[in-house]
C-alpha cells in the first residue's frame, strides 16, 4: 500500500495536475482575499479575520476536488491497468485507501500555504492595534480559525471520497468529474436543500449534509457528532468504491 500512495502522488506531481491544483487554488484565494474589491477582500473589510477565506474555500474545492480524484481509477480503466494493479499483492480496500490517501495529500498541500493568510492578517490586526494591547491576539480568534481550518479539512476529505467514487463508476475522466461535482454539491447543500420541505425531518435531513457541520466544526468547538459525521461519510463512499470495483468479479 506504501508504495503505491508514493506511486499515486508522484504521479499527481510528474504531469501538470497536481501543481495546476494548487496553483489555481492559491490564485482563485489570493485573488479574491487580497486584489479583487468585494465583501470577500480582508483588507478593505476593515477586520482581522479569514472568514471569507472559508465561505469561498469549499466552491472552489467543490471543482478542484474533482478534477483532481477524475483519473484515479477512470484512467486505470480507459488505459486497462486497472487489471494488473489489482493483480498485485494487495487487498482492494488498500489499493482504494492508497489513492485516496494521495489525493487528499495533494488537496493539504494546496491549503497549507493559506497559513501564510493567518500571518498577514495577525500582523494586520498588530498594526491596527496600539502598542499596549498589541499582545491580545491581533483581533484574530485563533481558536475559530484553526477549527474553520479543520472544518475546511473534513469538508476536503469527503470531497476526496465522493470524487473517487465517482471515478470508479466510469472510465470517462470527464463524466467522472461531472460526477463527483454533482455528488459533491449534493452532499454539501442538497440535504440542507431538501430539509426545507419537510417540517418532521428537516433537522434530521440537514444533518446529513456537509454544510451543518462545517459551520458547525468552523465555530471553533470541536464536536465528537461532527468529527463522527465527517469519518461516516468518508468510510460510506471509500466502501462504495470497493463494492464498486470487486463488482468486476461478480459478472
Amino acid at each position: 500500500m506504501k508504495s503505491l500512495f508514493k506511486k499515486e502522488l508522484s504521479a499527481f506531481f510528474s504531469s501538470i495536475t497536481g501543481y495546476i491544483a494548487v496553483g489555481v487554488f492559491l490564485l482563485v484565494t489570493g485573488l479574491v482575499l487580497w486584489v479583487f474589491p468585494g465583501d470577500f477582500n480582508i483588507p478593505d473589510s476593515g477586520f482581522a479575520y479569514l472568514e471569507p477565506l472559508f465561505a469561498i474555500a469549499p466552491w472552489i474545492f467543490l471543482f478542484l476536488v474533482p478534477a483532481v480524484t477524475m483519473r484515479l481509477f477512470s484512467e486505470e480503466k480507459k488505459t486497462g491497468t486497472l487489471e494488473v494493479l489489482f493483480s498485485q499483492p494487495v487487498s482492494d480496500f488498500k489499493i482504494v485507501l492508497a489513492k485516496y490517501l494521495a489525493a487528499l495529500v495533494l488537496v493539504i498541500l494546496s491549503l497549507l500555504p493559506t497559513l501564510i493568510y493567518f500571518v498577514c492578517v495577525y500582523n494586520l490586526g498588530l498594526d491596527g492595534q496600539s502598542s499596549d494591547t498589541g499582545a491580545e491576539l491581533a483581533g484574530i480568534d485563533t481558536g475559530q480559525t484553526f477549527g474553520s481550518y479543520l472544518g475546511l479539512f473534513c469538508l476536503a476529505a469527503v470531497y476526496c471520497a465522493v470524487g473517487l467514487f465517482a471515478s470508479s463508476l466510469t472510465d470517462n475522466q470527464i463524466v467522472a468529474f461531472l460526477l463527483a461535482v454533482g455528488g459533491c454539491l449534493f452532499m454539501y447543500l442538497g440535504f440542507g436543500a431538501i430539509s426545507g420541505f419537510s417540517s418532521s425531518y428537516g433537522l434530521a435531513l440537514d444533518n446529513l449534509g456537509i454544510d451543518a457541520h462545517y459551520k458547525s466544526i468552523s465555530r471553533g468547538i470541536i464536536d465528537t457528532r461532527d468529527i463522527v459525521y465527517f469519518v461516516s461519510a468518508v468510510a460510506i463512499f471509500l466502501i462504495l468504491a470497493k463494492f464498486k470495483l470487486q463488482s468486476r468479479n461478480w459478472k
